[in-house]
C-alpha cells in the first residue's frame, strides 16, 4: 500500500453562480489509502440525477447534506483495483469491479441485508470526506469527496470496502465493465424495486410513473418477471417508445389525456388499478394521483426524490380500509454484492438490455453529456477515461 499522494485527474464542482454549475476537469492530488480502503482507477461513469442535483446546490440547501465545495461527485463508478488498505480483504490489485453505494455494516439493516436503509446512510453517501482529495491549483486547498463512498468522477479514487462489487469472474471484457458502470445505482434501483422490494410475480399489474434510467429499468425488471401488465407513464413520446420496447404492454402520455390519470388506469385495468405503483418522478400531485389508482391491498413504491419539505395527505378511514401500502426504496432494497451479478447474468441471457438505455462521453464532454441528460436526450450517459 502506497503512502504517498498521486496525481489524477478529476471534475470538480466548485459553488454555482447565480444557479450556475461550475464544474471544471482539474488535476487534483489523492491522499494515502485508509486501511479499509480500496484505490480504484475508473474506466467508465455513469451519470445520475442525484449528481447533478448535489453539483449545482447552494451549501446548507436542505436534503444535500454534502461535502462543502469544492467537491468531486460520481457514484455509478467502474474501474480496476490498482491498490488496497491493509485490511481489505474482498478484492486484489488488478481485480475488476463495480461501484455502489457505502455502508456502515453493523445496524439492524446491514445486518439483515437492507443496506440500502443504513442509519449511517447520509453520513457514509452524501456527507463523504472534506478532505479526500487535493486541489493542485489552489495551494492544497481541500476537496470534498467520498461521494457514496466513491466519488467516481475521478480518474483514480479511493473507495470505501463496501462500496466495492468485485465482478472480475463475471465480465467478458473492459467493453462490458463499461457498460455495466450504472449498474450501482440507477439501475439497480429501478430493478430491485420491481423484484425484491415488490417481490413482483406474473400475476402483477405495474404502473411506473417517470421513465428516466431508474423508471425504464423498473419496466425492464418488470418484463423479466413476466408481470401481467405493465404501464408506463411519461410525457415525452421517446422515453414510451423506449418503454415499449423494453417491454411495456401500455403507455400513457399524460400530455394526451382526456380525463384523469386515475381514471386512465382504472380504464386499463377493469377498475381494479395496480397492484404494483412506482413513482419514479419525486412530483407530489404525480404521487397522490397513483395512490388513488393503486388497487386495494396494492403497493405504492416511492423512487423519485421530492423536495425535503414535500408532505402527503392521506385520509387515514379510505387508505386504512383499502389495505395499501406505501413503500420508499432506497437503492432497491437490494444487496449490490448479490443483485449486480444478477443483473449481469440477466444481462448475459437477453433479459435485460441494459445497453439500449446508455450513451457514452468522453470525460472531456461532460458537459455535453449532462445536458442531453437534462434535455431528455439522453436516458443514461456514461463517461469514459
Amino acid at each position: 500500500m502506497t503512502d504517498r499522494n498521486m496525481t489524477t485527474k478529476a471534475i470538480v464542482c466548485r459553488d454555482p453562480v447565480d444557479g450556475q454549475r461550475r464544474w471544471e476537469l482539474e488535476e487534483v492530488e489523492v491522499p494515502p489509502l485508509r486501511s479499509r480502503e480500496i484505490l480504484v482507477e475508473m474506466v467508465a461513469s455513469g451519470v445520475c440525477h442525484t449528481d447533478l442535483g448535489c453539483g449545482s446546490a447552494p451549501d446548507g440547501t436542505p436534503g444535500f447534506p454534502v461535502p462543502p465545495y469544492p467537491r468531486v461527485l460520481g457514484h455509478e463508478g467502474a474501474g480496476y483495483v490498482r491498490d488496497i488498505g491493509s485490511e481489505v480483504t474482498k478484492v486484489k490489485p488488478g481485480d475488476a469491479v463495480l461501484l455502489s453505494f457505502a455502508f456502515c455494516r453493523n445496524c439492524h439493516n446491514c445486518q439483515h441485508g437492507a443496506p440500502g436503509y443504513c442509519a449511517e446512510f447520509s453520513k457514509l453517501n452524501f456527507t463523504g470526506d472534506a478532505d479526500a482529495f487535493r486541489s493542485m491549483s489552489t495551494n492544497s486547498k481541500s476537496i470534498g469527496g467520498a461521494f457514496f463512498g466513491q466519488s467516481s468522477f475521478s480518474q483514480v479514487s479511493r473507495v470505501q470496502e463496501t462500496s466495492v462489487v468485485n465482478v472480475t469472474s463475471i465480465i467478458k471484457n473492459k467493453e462490458e465493465l463499461k457498460l455495466f458502470a450504472p449498474l450501482g445505482c440507477g439501475i439497480q434501483t429501478g430493478a430491485g424495486t420491481v423484484t425484491e422490494l415488490a417481490r413482483a410475480t406474473s400475476g402483477d399489474t405495474v404502473a411506473v410513473i417517470g421513465l428516466g434510467g431508474v423508471g425504464l429499468a423498473a419496466i425492464m425488471a418488470a418484463a423479466l418477471t413476466g408481470c401481467r401488465s405493465i404501464i408506463a407513464i411519461d410525457r415525452v413520446a421517446s422515453r414510451l417508445e423506449m418503454a415499449k420496447t423494453l417491454g411495456a404492454t401500455h403507455l400513457i402520455d399524460t400530455n394526451c389525456i382526456s380525463g384523469s390519470l386515475p381514471n386512465e388506469i382504472l380504464k386499463l385495468t377493469e377498475a381494479t388499478g395496480t397492484t404494483i405503483t412506482i413513482d419514479a418522478t419525486g412530483v407530489v400531485p404525480l404521487i397522490e394521483q397513483g395512490i388513488k389508482f393503486t388497487a386495494n391491498q396494492g403497493k405504492m413504491i416511492l423512487l423519485g426524490v421530492a423536495p425535503m419539505t414535500a408532505t402527503l395527505q392521506i385520509p387515514v378511514v379510505e387508505y386504512m380500509v383499502s389495505g395499501k401500502k406505501l413503500l420508499g426504496s432506497m437503492e432497491g432494497g437490494v444487496l449490490p454484492e448479490e443483485y449486480i451479478p444478477q443483473m449481469i447474468q440477466w444481462y448475459h441471457a437477453g433479459k435485460f438490455p441494459v445497453d439500449k438505455l446508455v450513451r457514452f462521453f468522453e470525460v472531456s464532454a461532460f458537459g455535453e453529456a449532462v445536458e442531453e441528460m437534462e434535455n431528455g436526450k439522453t436516458i443514461k450517459p456514461i463517461l469514459l477515461w
